[in-house]
């Protein structure tokens, strides 16, 4: 690849090797990466890459496959099980706006990228940042990838108990990153009603919600509902 922003030159963000993710994957021995291609390197990494994969009949065939690498992520749902409350935010997403959502404004669990830091540690932070509350224990739920076709994020999900005295501030977000963000805490008897007449359609939020109300906090009171 001809020298550029991101593989041999730093871009605008100091990173430099971007062109080589993936180009040492041997963990598959019917996958054999041959070409990493950096196609976009904003705030995120778009790479094209070539690859020889055997199918299931022996065949080894070539393909190419775009992917979007933002990193990974965590995701936590607040829960305070002794008044039936959860905390939520409601922000703008473009994306989900120029595609048909309504206004983008979207109510979600407190999420964000790891940027360095442990699963657990980008977890309180975006919990002060976002929600302006100082969680305890947090509880590990499961991890996922929540659109494997094309973006390569891992998705860690958690949930912890708070209580009004946990509150630290207002939260609503970094200004200086573009955050502005709204804390919603909401029975949570209505956030699963939200779900299901399609006010929430955020997936992490989703599966967070359906959690706590089969397996987590408020299964027996999702039981009588």
């Amino acid at each position: 690849m001809t020298p550029g922003p991101g593989t041999d030159i730093p871009d605008h963000r100091g990173r430099t090797g971007l062109d080589q993710a993936g180009r040492d994957l041997e963990r598959n021995p019917d996958v054999v990466v041959r070409d990493v291609e950096l196609t976009s390197q904003g705030w995120h990494v778009l790479r094209r890459t070539t690859f020889d994969y055997r199918r299931r009949d022996g065949r080894w065939v070539t393909q190419q496959r775009e992917t979007y690498d933002r990193g990974n992520g965590a995701v936590v749902l607040p829960y305070d099980a002794e008044r039936g409350r959860v905390l939520l935010t409601r922000q703008f997403r473009y994306p989900a706006y120029v595609n048909d959502h309504p206004d983008g404004m979207l109510v979600e669990a407190a999420a964000g990228l790891l940027d360095g830091d442990d699963p657990l540690a980008a977890i309180r932070r975006e919990s002060a940042e976002e929600l302006g509350v100082a969680l305890g224990p947090l509880t590990h739920v499961l991890d996922a990838y929540m659109s494997p076709g094309s973006v390569t994020e891992r998705l860690h999900f958690y949930a912890a108990s708070y209580t009004p005295a946990d509150r630290t501030g207002e939260g609503g977000g970094v200004e200086e990153e573009g955050e502005d963000i709204e804390v919603l805490e909401l029975p949570f008897t209505e956030a699963l009603a939200m779900v299901r007449d399609g006010r929430i359609t955020d997936g992490k939020t989703i599966l967070l919600l359906q959690w706590a109300a089969l397996d987590g906090p408020f299964a027996a009171v999702a039981a009588v509902h």
